[in-house]
């Protein structure tokens, strides 16, 4: 680095991290951008690259009138990378964004690192520098000596869940007599392939995944085991209920066969399956499918085992089985600001997963304002926080500003967002009036702020 300007610290190259130091640089200050990888791994990752998609390779709806959509929509108008990227390398999934990880990463990471501003430094960050700008993007899976020294910084106590990631299978394995190609209420591409089956084969393997084999947990994880809601398990989804699956990611309804006639037509009387198991594509060319939901804890042996039962899958092939990890977030109501600053110490920002966001994009999406903002810092501007009528805005807000006692990871959702002037009934137009107002309140924003908007790519819902 040149120069008398001191370089912003990230720590973390995921993609709060990757967002941050490219924001850092674009603003035109100097950013060291620190990753473990490969000298020391995550329980979790599989590679030393940037930004490595962990759990899935899905970054949720696509279309505007969609929470996560409208998410994407911001960011590509506010110039994130990591959502041009994401764009860049997607590969078809209905009306989910989905890329292929692998390039993805690669190309992120490559992209950074011919960036004259950022320095990559590979190597484990144990203690907070107590000096200068830092910006913490170190994921739920932060290694113990930086925790600790995160909480005799704030004081405070971590709280954790449990996460988990969904199983891999080739495509050629896949028996495609059976599994047909649709995407739910046909809407979109037919770009999920789903595993039909009738009640028994539906109770069959419910009965064969309660009684499963999970793998052990380690004696830390013993202690304080809770399950996030939105990533349950799907063992610990069937000893919920019969029933549970089938309301859930096995959900039938809206899925039809096309080769067993229109199914629009009333005199068409297919009975629907009474489950369906949905795979998603997972690269550009079809290779690899993902199991829609199916993050476990089983072990290996009895996921191939249990998982086969499923029509369409009895010599299905696994390139990656489903693992499960623990996440870590701080209490962010306690220690953040709506700037993603730390009350404790104004020149500590915090960004992804570690905040009590959840998904990819709100990850991103912290990254982005993280790294806006330790710029601002450097420069000498003031921080930003964005309208909480937008869904950046909103789900910072509520980080920023729960209940500290039962405060828990959120993802996007229109439920965070302020109510409409007016009441209205049907969802769909609902929710494409809180897209207008987001995107109407963020070009207002960008406006008094001097921030240059990128133009529009709306994906609104058909």
């Amino acid at each position: 680095m040149t120069g008398e300007q001191h370089p912003i610290h990230v720590i973390g190259g995921g993609l709060a991290g990757t967002e941050a130091a490219w924001q850092i640089a674009q603003a035109g200050c100097p950013v060291i951008l620190h990753e473990m990888r490969p000298l020391r791994q995550s329980p979790a990752h599989h590679s030393e690259q940037l930004a490595e998609l962990v759990c899935s390779n899905s970054f949720g709806a696509q279309s505007s009138d969609r929470a996560s959509g409208l998410l994407h929509e911001e960011l590509r108008q506010l110039g994130s990378i990591v959502i041009a990227k994401a764009d860049q390398h997607a590969v078809p999934a209905g009306g989910a964004l989905a890329v292929d990880r692998a390039v993805f990463s690669q190309d992120l990471t490559a992209t950074l690192a011919q960036h004259p501003l950022i320095e990559l430094s590979r190597g484990e960050v144990t203690h907070i520098p107590p000096q200068g700008i830092v910006v913490l993007t170190t994921g739920p899976l932060t290694s113990p000596a930086l925790s600790e020294d995160l909480q005799r910084l704030t004081g405070l106590e971590y709280m954790s869940f449990f996460d988990a990631a969904s199983p891999i299978v080739v495509g050629e394995s896949i028996d495609l007599d059976t599994a047909f190609k649709a995407s739910r209420y046909d809407k979109g591409e037919a770009a999920y392939l789903n595993c039909p089956m009738n009640r028994e084969q539906y109770l069959q393997f419910w009965r064969s995944l309660c009684e499963a084999e999970q793998a052990p947990l380690k004696d830390f994880e013993q202690e304080t085991a809770k399950f996030f809601e939105g990533c349950l398990p799907i063992e610990e989804m069937a000893r919920r209920g019969e029933e549970t699956m089938r309301y859930g990611p096995l959900k039938p309804v809206g899925l039809f066969d096309a080769r067993l006639g229109d199914f629009r037509d009333p005199a068409n009387k297919v009975k629907k399956p009474y489950a369906v198991v949905q795979l998603r594509q997972e690269d550009k060319a079809g290779q690899l499918w993902n199991m829609v939901g199916f993050q476990t804890n089983l072990r290996w042996g009895e996921q191939k085992r249990v998982f086969r039962l499923i029509p369409g899958l009895a010599t299905a092939e696994f390139v990656r089985m489903g693992v499960m990890h623990r996440n870590t977030f701080i209490n962010a109501p306690e220690l953040l600001n709506a700037a993603l600053q730390f009350k404790p110490r104004s020149t500590l920002l915090a960004a992804g997963q570690l905040v009590g966001t959840e998904g990819y994009t709100a990850a991103a999406s912290g990254g982005w304002l993280a790294g806006t903002n330790a710029a601002r810092l450097a420069q000498g501007q003031p921080l930003l926080a964005l309208p909480v009528t937008t869904m950046m805005g909103a789900l910072f807000d509520f980080i920023s500003s729960a209940s500290p006692k039962h405060f828990q990871p959120m993802p996007p959702n229109f439920g965070i967002l302020p109510a409409l002037p007016q009441r209205i009934k049907n969802k769909q137009e609902r929710y494409g009036r809180y897209r207008d107002r987001a995107l109407s309140d963020l070009a207002t924003w960008a406006r008094t702020h001097h921030i240059r908007l990128q133009p529009s790519k709306l994906v609104v819902s058909a």
